[in-house]
């Protein structure tokens, strides 16, 4: 596709591939941007049901495969983009695994896994949009951690540690962008039907349910629309903020 046949705004959403990625893209698709999910390209059958689940959008919203634990891959990619297409507008750090275990059985590699795609993706695909934002005079970037980044949780002292840490990166970031036309927020999750929730066992998920005062899980698209809502056009006075999105988790505590 040229640049000249995109209509909108560009966007990077990494992590797109997954269940809440996916529909981030849908949405920011329907805000009349151009879309490029970044995921693993290790992932073969996933990404195969991305594009079958995308096909509609008819090529508003296409797959990148790289590496955002890698700065390299990173560099790359964004260099990429920007010739492609021109300009990267809008990024969404999606991208997250988690290698849970309680702190004294967690091993160094369970540790740093995690950090290097839940928090140092987040500065390898901020390094190298920034420069180029700033001096366009837009951009829009959204981070994506968790509920447990505010609370905790048992057995993710990584995950909470990498899921905190997104946000002081962002607000940081915030202060350094707030006068060259780029935002940089945080949308915090609550617990979302996902795969991972799903994986739990019913016991424990109906414990979580019956903790959310609105008494049901979140969606992928209860997240989209947040994500939506920062990265538009008209929200250039909010930036350095963290939206939860719990369905009032918090007035549990």
């Amino acid at each position: 596709m040229s640049q000249s046949a995109i209509a909108g705004r560009v966007a990077i959403v990494t992590g797109g591939i997954g269940g809440l990625g996916t529909e981030i893209c849908r949405h920011l698709v329907q805000q009349h941007r151009h879309v490029i999910a970044i995921d693993l390209a290790s992932r073969e059958e996933r990404i195969t049901t991305f594009q079958n689940d995308v096909a509609g959008f008819k090529g508003t919203i296409t797959f990148e495969a790289t590496d955002v634990s890698d700065f390299d891959q990173c560099k790359a990619l964004t260099a990429r983009i920007e010739q492609q297409y021109g300009r990267i507008d809008i990024l969404v750090n999606a991208a997250g695994i988690t290698r849970d275990a309680t702190l004294r059985k967690m091993t160094p590699q369970q540790w740093h896994e995690l950090i290097q795609v839940n928090l140092d993706s987040v500065f390898n695909m901020c390094r190298n949009v920034v420069e180029g934002m700033t001096a366009r005079g837009f951009g829009r970037i959204v981070n994506i951690s968790s509920v447990n980044g505010q609370t905790g949780q048992f057995g993710q002292t990584n995950y909470s540690a990498a899921k905190a840490g997104v946000h002081g990166f962002s607000m940081a970031l915030a202060r350094e962008t707030a006068r060259k036309g780029v935002t940089v927020n945080t949308v915090s999750p609550g617990y979302c039907d996902t795969a991972m929730v799903a994986a739990l066992s019913n016991e424990i998920r109906e414990g979580i349910i019956a903790d959310i005062p609105v008494g049901r899980l979140g969606s992928p698209a209860d997240i989209a629309r947040a994500v939506g809502f920062l990265t538009a056009d008209d929200a250039g006075y909010i930036t350095g903020i963290n939206l939860p999105v719990n369905g009032g988790y918090f007035m549990s505590f």
